[in-house]
């Protein structure tokens, strides 16, 4: 069983539904959790309807920021909500081959007042349960110096707050993305140890800055990585495959959003 986190920064990109569709048959995705998705309610729901994931839960945006997604294969796990703010979803997961698990998802809010409500929403949950569990998602801290690569230095008191609340909650740090390592991934002892192999992979840039984390809950020795991208001269007589550039190239943000945008397109149209 394998689980996404990502903060995608925005689910109305033309391009998300391919990105994640793609995402989910590559790596065998049974969860995942979308940070910054911009949208909620039923647009959201909508959205949803056009991935390969059938259960879905949608925390509200915060303005323009904000949108937490938790979507899940409904054959293989069950999935119940026990509460939800803008900043976090609080779930129950339950499968046949493991105890049920407790999984929180994070957006924490730019603003740090906020983002210290939240970590005492966290010290909250720690003193009420004793399962197994997993804090994933965007925090919007670091906790150290080393996490952070350029820029302004760092807020001691603010990294030790951050370091504080997830030492409250008895977190073991499995995982974080290379963007200032502010995305990441905590568990406990008791998730630990029913999840003995479980690892923590950072795949590629696609559709975002942040890179998506995935969480493997068994070590998948047969895993192999998606093979990168080439380009084929033959597709240059196909009679179709130039509404493929256009599209691509229709007004995109950037050079790094054109050429992710072709290699989506160009891995869709070659397959069909």
């Amino acid at each position: 069983m394998n689980m996404l986190i990502w903060n995608c920064r925005d689910a109305l990109n033309p391009t998300f539904y391919d990105v994640v569709n793609d995402l989910i048959r590559m790596h065998s995705l049974v969860i995942m959790i979308f940070v910054e998705t911009k949208v909620s309610g039923e647009r959201a729901r909508r959205i949803s309807k056009n991935l390969d994931l059938d259960g879905a839960i949608f925390s509200n945006s915060i303005g323009l920021t904000g949108g937490l997604w938790v979507l899940w294969n409904f054959t293989q796990v069950k999935i119940s909500e026990l509460a939800s703010t803008e900043e976090e979803v609080h779930v129950v997961v339950t499968s046949t081959a493991k105890p049920p698990w407790l999984l929180s998802t994070i957006y924490a809010s730019p603003q740090f007042a906020e983002r210290h409500l939240l970590w005492e929403n966290l010290e909250y949950v720690a003193s009420f349960h004793s399962m197994p569990w997993v804090i994933a998602g965007d925090f919007n801290e670091v906790l150290m110096g080393d996490d952070k690569f350029g820029g302004s230095s760092i807020n001691i008191d603010r990294a030790l707050r951050f370091q504080e609340c997830m030492d409250i909650c008895r977190m073991i740090n499995i995982g974080f993305s290379v963007q200032e390592r502010i995305d990441r991934a905590f568990v406990n002892a008791e998730w630990n140890s029913n999840f003995p192999e479980a690892t923590m992979l950072h795949l590629k840039k696609v559709h975002s800055d942040h890179y998506p984390i995935k969480l493997c809950f068994e070590n998948n020795k047969e895993f192999h990585p998606p093979k990168p991208f080439r380009f084929q001269p033959m597709w240059l007589s196909h009679p179709t495959f130039p509404s493929v550039v256009r599209e691509a190239w229709n007004n995109p943000p950037s050079l790094q959003q054109a050429l992710s945008n072709f290699t989506i397109k160009a891995n869709s149209w070659n397959k069909n």
